[in-house]
């Protein structure tokens, strides 16, 4: 066999390899967006992103992995200790607060989550769409309080079970952010059946 055809089929065997390691990658990467994989990751987001489509599950799964996309790899900040004390107590008052003025605690409590979530390092809270987007990437299970709150502090329309109803799911988006990866503390959800009674 000459050198030329052995450089030849060297060549050859080198490009198969490139080009089989190409679809690898992209199957790898192609899986990791998938539909599964999406509706694993964000879990009732994904539903109430496929209900906003109208169904459409491939516009869901879209829109979702861009939302993996941009917001994937982003590091989320630790709070210190003094942090997450302050805005516990800032959280009890809004939640105190419930009881006499429901709308008041309402924007109260939808302004602390957005600071909340960009001390944790998050987009700012100026940009809410963007801000939630990135969220619901790494708190999916609990996201949706972030919007219900965020929603009844915008709307005038909204009636006190309605605030009430917010809050209760913003809390638990709360707890997620303050204490990630731990089950909410006994007296938060003392306080949060106070807040149950006290609104019913």
């Amino acid at each position: 066999m000459s050198t030329g055809v052995l450089i030849v089929l060297i060549a050859i065997a080198i490009l198969v390899a490139v080009v089989v390691g190409a679809v690898a990658l992209n199957r790898r990467a192609a899986g990791s967006h998938g539909p599964r994989n999406l509706k694993r990751r964000f879990g009732p987001e994904y539903e109430r992103v496929v209900s906003r489509h109208d169904g459409d599950t491939k516009a869901a799964d879209h829109e979702l992995a861009e939302r993996v996309e941009r917001h994937g790899d982003l590091r989320e900040r630790p709070l210190e200790p003094a942090e997450r004390e302050r805005f516990a107590a800032r959280w009890t008052a809004a939640q105190e607060r419930f009881v006499e003025s429901p709308q008041e605690a309402v924007a109260e409590a939808d302004l602390l989550l957005a600071e909340l979530a960009g001390a944790r390092g998050f987009p700012d809270g100026g940009q809410y769409e963007e801000q939630f987007a990135a969220l619901s990437v790494h708190h999916a299970q609990h996201v949706h309080g972030y919007r219900r709150v965020h929603r009844a502090a915008h709307e005038n329309q909204a009636d006190t079970e309605e605030m009430r109803t917010a809050m209760i799911e913003a809390r638990a988006f709360f707890d997620d952010l303050v204490h990630p990866g731990e089950e909410p503390r006994p007296k938060s959800r003392s306080r949060l059946n106070k807040l149950q009674l006290k609104g019913s």
